[in-house]
Formats: C-alpha cells, sequence, structure tokens
C-alpha cells in the first residue's frame, strides 16, 4: 500500500482531479491526472464503485491497483496526482490486464509531462 503522502484522501481533491484533469479513457476504467511539480510526490485515488461488483470485487480491484501504484511510485514518478475510475469491465479482469490499461494510461500522462 503506498504510502500517505502517497494517498489522495481528500474529496476536494478527488473532484479537482476528475473535473480538471487529463484523462485517458480505456475498457477498464477512466484515468485522471493533474500534474503537479516535479518535486512533489506522486498522489494516487481509487473509484470503485457497486456498479464494479459486491464487496470483495471491488476491494479486490482496489488491491490490484495499489499495487500497480505502489509499483509506479518504485519506478520514480512524481509530479502528479492520478485517480483511477473504474468500470464494471475491471470486476472481471486479471491482474495483468489492470497493469497493462494503467501502465498505458501513466505512460501517455509522462509523455505530456516531458511536453510541457
Amino acid at each position: 500500500m503506498p504510502a500517505r503522502q502517497h494517498r489522495i484522501t481528500r474529496g476536494d481533491d478527488y473532484r479537482r482531479i476528475v473535473r480538471s484533469g487529463r484523462r485517458v479513457g480505456g475498457a477498464l476504467g477512466i484515468t485522471h491526472a493533474v500534474f503537479r511539480t516535479p518535486e512533489d510526490p506522486a498522489r494516487f485515488g481509487f473509484i470503485v464503485s457497486k456498479a464494479v461488483g459486491n464487496a470483495v470485487t471491488r476491494n479486490l480491484v482496489r488491491r490490484r491497483l495499489k499495487l500497480i501504484a505502489q509499483r509506479q511510485i518504485n519506478d520514480g514518478l512524481s509530479g502528479v496526482d492520478i485517480v483511477f475510475r473504474m468500470l464494471p469491465a475491471s470486476a472481471s479482469a486479471t491482474f495483468t490486464e489492470l497493469e497493462g490499461e494503467a501502465n498505458r494510461a501513466l505512460s501517455r500522462f509522462r509523455r505530456e509531462a516531458d511536453a510541457q
């Protein structure tokens, strides 16, 4: 699980990121991002609604996303706030499929950040 400094915990932050951030859509979820200064730690938030499934399924998806986020932090991701909003299709996805889609979205955000 990412350390507290790498988590989005306030509802205001979730709303700001989802409403004003850049987004990348996929079959399993939509990834929202807001860029900050490069020195700031990357922060992650997860939105997994009841449409995804029961509590066991939602928590499985959330745990997988937390591991993906931790791997990104370990790879040196910084200066961005990321919110994963998962769609019902994520309930039946494997870890590899979730990771592939998340990495695709995050690499796209990294290219945008490098272009700025």
